[in-house]
């Protein structure tokens, strides 16, 4: 009995024969075997259906198959008594790397805690060839996959190779013929709603009328439209598929056996591919899912690859209609939201208005700046006060050394006293003559002494008004000489300034006389002081690498004490009211009209 168990399950041709034969030799080696089950299914997953039962055609009991759940449930051995007089269950799971393949039960006649235990090492024991199997399959589904895998790969390089889409198509459909035999492989791709043919097999032309072109593409609408592979004739009943178009090809065509398998990029069908066979050879599973190896790495290849062949003007308009798509369509609230706000401030800017305003940089002058200048030449002899100090209308600056002009002064001085006593003398001896030679002397004396006079009024150097010194430091030459004219200070009034703005030439045709505006000074961020325009110097000068005009503004009213001449800011003159788009964007458009008629011949 056992050789003959022995070489049944060494000669199972499949995996139902192996396990009836597995679970016969291994109750036939457990004495006292009334029954056994064999319960299998997808690993850790299930669902779990016996695989094989003993004696063969009677299934096992109910408290044998709630032993088995409570077997897989535990992922252990158990043993319970049954109802049956002196009956035992024992239960083993079936276990490979941690996963839970099944379970096996038998019910037996056992005496004894000995006994259980020597029956559960049976079944351990056993367990082996089960798990034997389920390897050996798996690793022969894996060399399966693996060659499948392989294959795709090597038509994806034939797919690669290939710059332009048509060639590629054309590559991938010749490849796939020759490897399943196939006496014609299609691939097309919807557009305006429909598939159309893009590439056939043993054909280098696809001409858009032909019937046949015509007939591919209505079955690959048919499998595309469903999203699912479609194998004709239908390979068993319970298929819901729809194939009427596939039914119409084979009989119009005398084709016997069709496979059409969708193409996705994402999660969107764009394209198929049809698989045709005129003999009686169905398509096996391995086939099948060969196919659906290469579609699924072929669809993002030849989608890349046909967008990037189109014209530039049907990227764009595609790119277009997807963002409309996405835009309209569902999802995509972030999308709508910003476009929304785009909208509505692009219909603000268009109908809003708001006064635009020339902007300067600005700098505080006083009204009328005095240069204090040396009066002649000589040597600096004593300094009151420097650049930053307010004085006082004749307030001493400073002074130059006088003491050669006082020694002159008193040359004449005494010169002027013996001419007036010559003078005298001549007059009592009544010499007309000599009276009016002295005269005449003593007249040169007095103009001298006034010159000299007036040289040393000038030699103390007093404020001309009050004002503010805003240049000038001569207390570190003390001493020193200074020449006729040199200029030693500078001095503004306190209380009348003036503005000067430095309008870019670019925005200079919009400044007039009398507009008004305000400016903002660096010491004084807080404080917008209102001016108005007095006069526009037609000038340009250069500076910090562009062209502006000077413009001479009035303050409407200042703080007279905050001022101080060179004080600088921003400044805003009031033009008119323009639209908001217009003053947002006006400068730029200026440049680039600039810059076109530049490089327009």
């Amino acid at each position: 009995m056992d050789r003959a168990l022995w070489q049944q399950l060494k000669e199972a041709s499949d995996a139902g024969a192996f396990y009836h034969s597995w679970l016969a030799l291994l109750c036939a080696r457990i004495a006292g075997t009334r029954r056994a089950v064999l319960v299998l299914g997808e690993p850790d997953s299930g669902p779990f259906a016996p695989a094989a039962s003993w004696p063969e055609g009677q299934g096992g009991s109910s408290e044998l198959a709630d032993l088995i759940e409570r077997t897989l449930g535990g992922r252990q051995g158990m043993a319970l008594a049954l109802a049956a007089d002196g009956a035992y269950g024992v239960a083993c799971p079936l276990l490979s790397d941690g996963r839970l393949l099944g379970a096996v039960a038998v019910e037996v006649q056992a005496a004894g805690q000995e006994a259980l235990e020597a029956v559960m090492q049976q079944l351990q024991w056993g367990a082996g060839w089960v798990l034997a199997r389920f390897h050996q399959g798996q690793a022969a589904s894996d060399e399966a996959m693996r060659e499948r895998l392989m294959a795709a790969l090597d038509l994806m390089a034939a797919t690669l190779e290939a710059e332009q889409f048509g060639v590629a198509a054309r590559a991938l459909v010749g490849e796939l013929a020759a490897r399943l035999g196939c006496d014609r492989v299609s691939v097309g791709f919807r557009r305006r709603g429909h598939i159309q043919v893009c590439a056939l097999s043993h054909s280098a032309q696809v001409g858009r009328e032909m019937a046949l072109v015509r007939a591919l593409g209505r079955l690959m609408d048919e499998a595309v439209d469903q999203r699912e592979c479609i194998v004709f004739p239908p390979p068993g009943e319970g298929r819901l598929d729809i194939v009427r178009e596939h039914d119409e090809f084979s009989r119009t065509q005398g084709v016997a056996t069709l496979l059409t398998v969708p193409l996705y990029h994402g999660r969107e069908a764009l394209a198929a591919l049809t698989l045709e066979r005129c003999e009686q050879r169905p398509f096996s599973e391995a086939d099948l899912e060969f196919v659906r190896a290469v579609a699924a790495l072929a669809g993002p290849v030849l989608a890349e690859k046909r967008s990037n062949d189109r014209w530039l003007a049907a990227k764009a308009m595609d790119a277009l209609r997807r963002q409309l798509a996405r835009l309209l369509g569902p999802r995509h609230y972030l999308r709508k939201a910003i476009a929304l706000l785009l909208a509505g401030m692009a219909l603000f800017l268009s109908t809003a208005s708001g006064i635009y305003r020339v902007t300067a940089d600005t700098v505080i002058e006083g009204a009328a700046q005095r240069m204090i200048v040396a009066p002649m030449d000589g040597y600096l002899a004593e300094c009151s006060a420097r650049a930053g100090d307010q004085v006082r209308v004749g307030a001493l600056i400073c002074a130059l050394d006088d003491r050669d002009l006082r020694l002159e002064r008193l040359k004449w001085s005494s010169q002027r006293a013996q001419l007036l006593k010559q003078h005298d003398e001549a007059r009592a001896r009544r010499d007309r003559a000599q009276l009016n030679v002295i005269r005449a002397q003593i007249q040169q004396a007095d103009a001298q002494l006034a010159l000299l006079d007036e040289q040393l009024a000038r030699m103390r150097i007093t404020a001309p008004f009050d004002g503010l010194l805003i240049s000038g430091d001569q207390s570190q030459r003390l001493g020193g000489a200074v020449q006729r004219g040199e200029v030693l200070f500078e001095i503004a009034p306190l209380a009348d300034y003036r503005v000067i703005l430095r309008v870019d030439e670019h925005d200079i045709r919009e400044v007039a006389l009398g507009q008004t505006g305000s400016l903002v000074l660096s010491a004084m961020p807080g404080t917008p002081l209102a001016f108005s325009v007095r006069r526009i110097i037609p000038v340009a000068s250069a500076g910090e690498g562009r062209n502006y005009f000077p413009v001479e503004a009035q303050l409407l009213e200042a703080p007279a004490l905050a001022l101080r001449p060179g004080m600088e800011g921003v400044g805003k003159i009031e033009v008119e009211a323009r639209p908001l788009w217009w003053i947002w964007s006006h400068q730029l458009l200026d440049r680039l009209r600039l810059w076109w008629w530049r490089w327009q011949p």
